[in-house]
């Protein structure tokens, strides 16, 4: 019985899951399902046979840590691994790293120009990262080739110029930072020599007006005013003394007109007797004060026995005068005026003391001047030394912020050039081999085994599709169920189907085919995946 297309599908959507009506399909559907399930199986699987092997090589590289601990030698390469191997990763990938592998291995002879050969080189190779947590401790390197050999040759070429890079790029880069501080190092030094040379031209400048001269100069400044103090006191008592001499002198001369007519004593001896007595009575009043080693004490004395000396050698000279003008009235202006031309005489003699003590004042007076000169000179120091106390922390500031500066580079450098050296001895940071470059049995592209994966599904889309269609544009009735739904009226009864042998034969012959084409599928999806698992 035939129907619209519109009836077929309203019947076929309506209702759930039904058993019997999937079960139908399938047995209608079958072969509609497994042909293009094998077909497109066939497809994929034979697309892995066809498409070119292509073979991957790969090495592990280890990232070994300095053999000097940290604490012993500072290394003055940047820490951070992962950027530096992305620089070292940008120099090794350069178009002339590259060219001189594909030339000396001779790889890609079909591409024309260089640059093709590169850009497909460096999309075949690939470096993958190994971390802990954090930290890059390890890193792949993996080339991708049709030929097992020379993905072998490349990833081992590749390794040798990552570690050697490695090494030339730690070296540079120490060698680097030594010779930048040692250029700093060269400039700090200049400066801290500049300002050591102004600093000494400052004191050679300011001798004496110093801060650190400062206790010395009040010192000096003490010493010289007692100094001064007793110039002046030794002044004051030279003023005196030739007070006391012209004194002398005056009454000595006074001494020298002739004798009384009687013979008696001149009237100069009261005037000597009185300066005695003057003399005695403030040598007893000293006393009373003072012992007899007090200069005061101890001059007076002196003057005391020079007047008394004085006195007794007039006493003698006025009776020997006195004698002789008895006996020749001539003789006695004779006398008196050699007494007068005699060294030896009392008025000479004292003549000669004021001279003295006119020199010793005038030496008094002279060293009073220097003293005075040399302590106003340490006074004017002494008030100049905050002046120069402020002038002298200016600069001292700057050469200690120097001498800082500089005692910091000299300690970095030193630093620095022991890290070099390590790095000179490949005792730093380094890149060792974990993996040998293995030398690849299997392909890496295409993965058969994935492949057929990937076949059968296709195959199951590409047959789940084909016999959906099939079934969309079959416009029969094969459900009981579906043909009562879409009479108007209830059946009251049923035909049952009339199967001859030639049917029945049919029909088994329809089955068995489905299950033999069934059984095949099955089987050569198996053994195309088995020998895609051996020999892929």
């Amino acid at each position: 019985m035939k129907i619209m297309a519109e009836d077929l599908e309203d019947e076929k959507s309506g209702g759930g899951f039904d058993l019997r009506h999937y079960l139908g399909l399938i047995r209608r559907r079958h072969m509609q399902f497994l042909i293009p399930l094998l077909a497109g199986w066939l497809l994929v699987w034979a697309a892995s046979w066809v498409l070119p092997a292509r073979y991957r090589s790969s090495t592990l590289i280890l990232v070994e840590q300095p053999t000097m601990p940290k604490d012993y030698v500072t290394p003055n390469v940047s820490d951070n691994l992962q950027d530096r191997l992305q620089s070292i990763t940008q120099q090794i990938l350069s178009r002339t790293r590259l060219l001189h592998i594909i030339d000396q291995l001779g790889l890609y002879p079909g591409h024309a120009t260089a640059d093709d050969k590169v850009e497909r080189m460096r999309k075949e190779i690939e470096i993958e990262l190994v971390r802990d947590g954090d930290r890059v401790n390890a890193f792949n390197v993996s080339y991708s080739s049709q030929d097992p050999h020379i993905a072998q040759q490349v990833t081992s070429e590749l390794t040798n110029l990552f570690i050697s890079e490695n090494l030339e790029v730690r070296q540079q880069q120490s060698e680097d930072t030594t010779k930048f501080l040692e250029g700093q190092l060269e400039t700090a030094r200049k400066t801290l020599s500049d300002q050591e040379e102004k600093i000494r031209e400052f004191k050679g400048q300011h001798v004496g007006q110093l801060p650190a001269q400062v206790g010395s100069n009040l010192q000096i400044l003490a010493g010289l005013q007692s100094q001064l103090q007793t110039e002046e006191d030794a002044l004051n008592t030279a003023k005196q003394q030739r007070v006391y001499l012209e004194t002398l002198v005056n009454q000595y001369r006074s001494l020298q007109p002739a004798p009384k007519s009687d013979g008696g004593t001149s009237v100069g001896l009261p005037a000597l007797d009185a300066e005695l007595d003057k003399l005695r009575a403030q040598l007893a009043d000293l006393s009373s004060h003072y012992t007899d080693r007090h200069p005061d004490v101890r001059k007076l004395k002196e003057q005391i026995a020079k007047t008394e000396k004085m006195r007794s050698q007039l006493v003698a000279d006025q009776k020997t005068r006195a004698s002789a003008a008895q006996s020749d009235p001539s003789s006695a202006s004779n006398s008196a005026n050699a007494e007068q031309g005699d060294p030896s005489s009392p008025l000479m003699q004292l003549q000669g003391q004021m001279q003295a003590n006119r020199v010793e004042i005038a030496n008094r007076e002279q060293g009073i001047r220097d003293l005075s000169a040399k302590v106003t000179d340490y006074q004017a120091r002494l008030n100049q030394e905050p002046v120069r106390e402020q002038e002298l922390s200016d600069l001292t500031r700057g050469y200690d912020q120097s001498k800082a500066n500089y005692d910091e580079l000299l300690k970095k450098k030193n630093e620095s050039a022991m890290a070099t050296s390590m790095e000179l001895l490949q005792q730093g940071e380094r890149f060792r081999i974990i993996d040998a470059p293995s030398l690849p049995l299997k392909p890496d592209f295409p993965n058969r085994l994935k492949f057929c994966m990937i076949g059968l599904g296709v195959g199951l889309f590409l047959g789940t599709v084909v016999a959906a269609s099939f079934e969309i544009l079959d416009d029969r009735i094969f459900d009981e169920k579906n043909f009562q739904e879409l009479l108007p009226v209830a059946v009251i009864a049923e035909i049952p189907p009339i199967m001859t042998v030639t049917d029945q034969t049919a029909e088994q012959r329809q089955l068995w085919l489905g299950w033999v084409t069934a059984g095949i599928v099955s089987a050569t999806i198996l053994i195309g995946s088995a020998i895609s698992y051996l020999r892929g």
